[in-house]
């Protein structure tokens, strides 16, 4: 174990040349620098933000819903229990096509409707109510916003918010301050509590994409603690916090069908995503650390990964800009920002669309194209949100 934290924290890859580990161990009195260990905090603090949450969720958020005319809405039908069914819909397929459905009633002895109508009504189950998801939004929409707030207000006394290469000025010997720790912690602790809720929510189809982005968030910013680039790093969490409770927002009025709400507020998102993300970032963040950082400290090995990241964080910036301004001009032009249908109930008739693509050659072709660009935003004159926990995704990551 010696021998691996050893070759793990190798000075020569986390630290500028002439630069030891020892060195920031004994500062001068009152004086602190970041230490790995620091970030271990951050968990208890995850499991306090958790229950903060069941809390907010149930006293605060479920009475705002009821006064918008939000309630739970129980499932009508609910599959009939049977093993065989069952194990087909947790190990092989929850959405199973014609050669499937055939071989199924032919074993069981059903019809292939019935079939059919089994596996609807089990894939409903699992889905949370239109409450379950604003007391969710509402949750996440306030932390955004209270975090946001927090940390424009702390960045507006600190020099390099104005002047960026004050993030490199006697690097990495640059003091640890309360606020700078508390802005850090929090956001890590909010983040592993959100890998720690996934577990204990209802499963959604996003969960592969949003539990990866929660892991690589909590990976950058472990590792820009670890090795002292607080200050660069809560540009980065500031920039990005900036458009995250908008779109929250925006699925608040969709939830409570304030549609023209709704509306405004997916291109407010749109607005300040671009903003922050095409602008503020290449033009401030991207170059003090790739230019500004080079004239003062120098490159070496951890400084390329973090640029590398911040690199790839900048090519999903553009990605994300494309598909959010394809949803913003159907929302404008051509409609309205339609329901977050990651989980609603779905219908018989959908059901049989489902069947008929499977039997029909070029009507699967049609529907696959329908589905697609659903996905993308740009499904008829409806825009739906089923993309915006995708666009989440790129807050951080």
């Amino acid at each position: 174990m010696a021998a691996l934290s050893a070759w793990f924290w190798n000075e020569r890859f986390w630290l500028p040349h002439n630069v030891t580990w020892v060195d920031l161990a004994d500062p001068a009195p009152g004086v602190e620098y970041p230490k790995a260990s620091h970030l271990l905090s951050a968990l208890p603090l995850a499991l306090g933000i958790f229950a903060v949450r069941i809390l907010f969720e149930r006293f605060i958020a479920r009475p705002c819903a009821f006064l918008l005319h939000i309630h739970a809405t129980s499932v009508h039908w609910r599959a009939t229990p049977n093993p065989v069914l069952e194990k087909v819909f947790t190990s092989i397929t929850k959405c199973p096509d014609w050669r499937h459905l055939d071989g199924l009633s032919k074993q069981l002895d059903w019809d292939v409707r019935k079939v059919q109508q089994w596996f609807r009504h089990r894939r409903n189950q699992d889905k949370p109510s239109v409450l379950t998801k604003f007391c969710e939004s509402m949750w996440r929409s306030t932390f955004y916003l209270c975090i946001f707030t927090y940390g424009i207000r702390f960045l507006w006394q600190c020099p390099w918010m104005w002047d960026t290469p004050h993030c490199w000025y006697n690097y990495p010997y640059q003091v640890l301050t309360p606020g700078l720790y508390h802005y850090y912690v929090t956001e890590l602790g909010f983040y592993w509590s959100l890998m720690f809720s996934q577990f204990t929510d209802i499963k959604r189809k996003d969960f592969p994409i949003m539990f990866i982005h929660h892991l690589a968030t909590v990976s950058l910013i472990s590792f820009s603690y670890a090795n002292n680039m607080l200050r660069v790093g809560s540009l980065v969490m500031c920039v990005h916090d900036a458009s995250d409770f908008i779109l929250e927002a925006a699925k608040l009025a969709n939830y409570a069908k304030y549609q023209r709400l709704c509306d405004f507020l997916f291109v407010l998102f749109a607005v300040v995503f671009f903003i922050t993300r095409l602008v503020i970032y290449p033009l401030r963040i991207l170059n003090t650390t790739l230019f500004e950082s080079w004239e003062i400290i120098g490159p070496y090995p951890s400084w390329w990964l973090f640029n590398s990241l911040l690199l790839v964080l900048q090519v999903l910036h553009v990605i994300w800009s494309y598909l959010i301004a394809g949803i913003a001009y159907k929302a404008l032009v051509r409609g309205k920002v339609s329901k977050d249908d990651r989980s609603d109930v779905e219908s018989s008739s959908e059901e049989e669309a489902d069947t008929n693509r499977t039997n029909d050659r070029g009507v699967k072709m049609a529907f696959s194209l329908k589905a697609e660009n659903g996905t993308n935003g740009t499904n008829g004159h409806a825009v739906t949100t089923k993309s915006w926990p995708q666009i989440r995704t790129s807050s951080r990551t």
